[in-house]
């Protein structure tokens, strides 16, 4: 389960009281889950839309923005086409590499419903109103149903997002949480971002959740070892963004030549051919390192990728 932001700028992660992921990412719905989407809707001050009225005053004031069906989107039977725009966001791209895999369009049933128009078995604190959630309906391909599958889990265990597999009726429930996505939309977009410590925090956990390695992040922090500490803030580097410069003063910082050799030497790089199904966020995950150093390695513009073609990973 994991958080969500309209604006696709670098933003300051604050410590705030929304339950860190306990188990296991899962398909499987529950009431804690529940909560914590509900949690992350009142601490990013999302609206839960009451009426028709209200959704259209939001749309109206530009905090929901018009889903529209394109060449990787269907939208059907939904009455209030309209979410979040960090949502918007994300399905579109998601979208986008569903069909590269698959070969079809994905397909939306749900998105923004305001309390009054939500169906009698939903949950009283679904997050639904708010424009965070969207529901995804179930491919009839197996193939289709394991990548779309695996790729929402993926997200999910890195805390941008929590999918539930419904069954009354099928579908995939979705909610988008705010910063953690913005942060990795940066990330992604090669965007320099500023993250603050958070209780239990790990620098690899840290580097997982923000998209990018713990060498990394050393680097552009001038850390020598893993030890950080609650509220303390990290820049986490975008692509083309003062690794240099903070490698640099690493180096400068310990007059060692062994180090300095070290830090001189140039990566390991290696070649991998892309397979039916793959997603640069799996590829980076295998090689431990991050999408956005795949796409400055390659120059990719998106993160559309081709069966078959052939990426340059660079490994430490």
């Amino acid at each position: 389960m994991k958080n969500l932001t309209a604006a696709l700028v670098a933003a300051t992660l604050s410590v705030f009281t929304v339950p860190a992921l306990a188990q296991q990412a899962s398909l499987m719905g529950s009431r804690a889950s529940m909560e914590r989407q509900h949690q992350h809707a009142v601490h990013a001050g999302y609206t839960f839309t009451g009426t028709s009225r209200a959704v259209n005053q939001l749309v109206e004031a530009g905090e929901l923005v018009r889903v529209n069906p394109s060449q990787h989107v269907a939208i059907h039977n939904v009455s209030y086409p309209y979410a979040r725009p960090a949502v918007k966001t994300l399905i579109e791209r998601l979208a986008a590499q569903y069909f590269n895999a698959c070969g079809e369009k994905l397909t939306v049933t749900s998105l923004t419903r305001p309390l009054e128009r939500q169906p009698a078995n939903a949950a009283s604190d679904s997050v639904h109103p708010t424009g965070m959630a969207v529901d995804l309906r179930i491919p009839q391909k197996q193939s289709c149903r394991t990548w779309l599958e695996r790729t929402l889990l993926a997200l999910e265990e890195n805390e941008i997002l929590d999918v539930t597999r419904e069954r009354n009726p099928p579908h995939y429930h979705v909610a988008v949480f705010p910063e953690p996505y913005v942060n990795y939309l940066a990330g992604v977009q090669g965007q320099s971002r500023e993250y603050t410590v958070r209780p239990g925090d790990t620098l690899s956990r840290v580097a997982s959740t923000m998209g990018t390695t713990v060498a990394q992040l050393r680097s552009a922090n001038g850390l020598r070892g893993d030890l950080i500490n609650v509220g303390q803030k990290l820049v986490v580097p975008g692509s083309g963004s003062g690794n240099s410069v903070a490698g640099a003063r690493v180096i400068a910082a310990s007059a060692n030549t062994e180090q300095i050799s070290a830090a001189s030497r140039a990566p390991q790089e290696i070649t991998h051919q892309v397979r039916r199904g793959e997603t640069l966020w799996r590829i980076a995950s295998r090689y431990r390192t991050s999408v956005d150093a795949i796409r400055t390695h390659n120059d990719l513009a998106g993160d559309l990728l081709s069966v078959g073609q052939v990426l340059r990973v660079a490994m430490d």
